[in-house]
C-alpha cells in the first residue's frame, strides 16, 4: 500500500506519535468522505511558547492557543496544508475536559483537518456544526 502523505514532526518538544499509519488512514479517509483529495499535510507538534510565536507573526493574536492550521492550497477540493499543536495545550486541555491526552490530541488533529475541509468555528452555529464534526470522524477512528 502506498504510504499516504501526511507527516508528523516536533519543534521544541520531545513527542512521538503512536499508531501513525492508522491515523494517516483516519485523516485521510475523513478528507475523502468531505469529497476532498490529499496532496500533502503536515502535523508539527510543538510548545506553547512555538505556537505562540506562530500566534504573533501571522494571526497577530497574544494568546495561546491549542492549534493553528495553515490552508496552502490554491486549489479547491485540494488539501495542502500544515497544522500546528500544542503538546502543551492537549495536556491542559485533556485536563480541564476531563479526557485523556490521546482523546484529546485526535480532537484537536480532525479539528484542523476540518479547517482544511472548510469548516469555521467563530461564530455559535458553525461552532456547533465543527463539534458535531469532531464527533462523527473520532468515533469513525
Amino acid at each position: 500500500m502506498k504510504k499516504l502523505p501526511i507527516f508528523f514532526y516536533q519543534q521544541e518538544v520531545s513527542y512521538t506519535l503512536k499508531h501513525k499509519n492508522k491515523l494517516r488512514q483516519w485523516i485521510n479517509q475523513t478528507i475523502l468522505h468531505e469529497k476532498h483529495q490529499l496532496e500533502s499535510l503536515n502535523f508539527i507538534f510543538c510548545s506553547d511558547n512555538y505556537l505562540l510565536t506562530l500566534n504573533r507573526q501571522y494571526l497577530h493574536h497574544n494568546t495561546y492557543t491549542d492549534i493553528i492550521t495553515f490552508d496552502n492550497s490554491e486549489t479547491s477540493g485540494l488539501i495542502i496544508g500544515d497544522i500546528f499543536i500544542s503538546i502543551d495545550r492537549i495536556k491542559e486541555n485533556a485536563k480541564t475536559f476531563n479526557s485523556s491526552f490521546t482523546n484529546e490530541l485526535h480532537r484537536v488533529m480532525i479539528h484542523g483537518t476540518l479547517h482544511l475541509l472548510g469548516y469555521k468555528d467563530k461564530s455559535a452555529k458553525a461552532k456547533k456544526l465543527m463539534t458535531q464534526k469532531e464527533d462523527e470522524y473520532l468515533r469513525e477512528r
